[in-house]
């Protein structure tokens, strides 16, 4: 069975500069009010799933985190490290929320792992990570009709 991607996140050194430029690029609602001045970000749409602009972490640089829904994040973890990848922030539990990790994949990139409650993603409340909701429904990628879809080779 698969993982769902349940929550992404652009993280900035400057997030109120990038919050005001992708809200004023795609129309998004980006609600900071919260103590950590976390940009919540509601695209206003069904489809897709909301996410985040913060910043100001200085472990890791500007860039783009996705977070993956699992049972077990320290199970993981063990596994990712057995596979070549590092893990770089052991699992965390925010109380009454969620239990959220991160790690690095063999060539680097930052990904998160979210367990805990999840509600629905698309409703105004949506939350950072460390209070994700519900996973969408897996959705099967199927390119149009009557176009080819390109495989890039690495």
């Amino acid at each position: 069975m698969g993982a769902a991607v349940v929550h992404w996140e652009v993280r900035a050194r400057d997030s109120e500069r990038l919050k005001k430029f992708y809200g004023d690029l795609f129309g998004w609602a980006i609600d900071s009010n919260n103590p950590m001045k976390y940009g919540m970000v509601d695209t206003g749409l069904k489809q897709g799933i909301n996410g985040g602009i913060g910043g100001g972490d200085p472990h890791f640089a500007a860039g783009v985190t996705i977070y993956v829904q699992v049972e077990d994040p320290q199970a993981y973890l063990t596994r990712i490290e057995s596979m070549g990848g590092k893990a770089l922030m052991m699992p965390m539990e925010i109380p009454g929320d969620v239990t959220m990790a991160l790690f690095s994949d063999p060539e680097g990139n930052v990904i998160g792992l979210v367990k805990g409650s999840q509600t629905d993603t698309r409703s105004s409340s949506a939350t950072r990570p460390s209070r994700s909701r519900r996973s969408p429904a897996p959705r099967k990628r199927t390119p149009a009709r009557g176009r080819k879809r390109k495989r890039s080779r690495r």
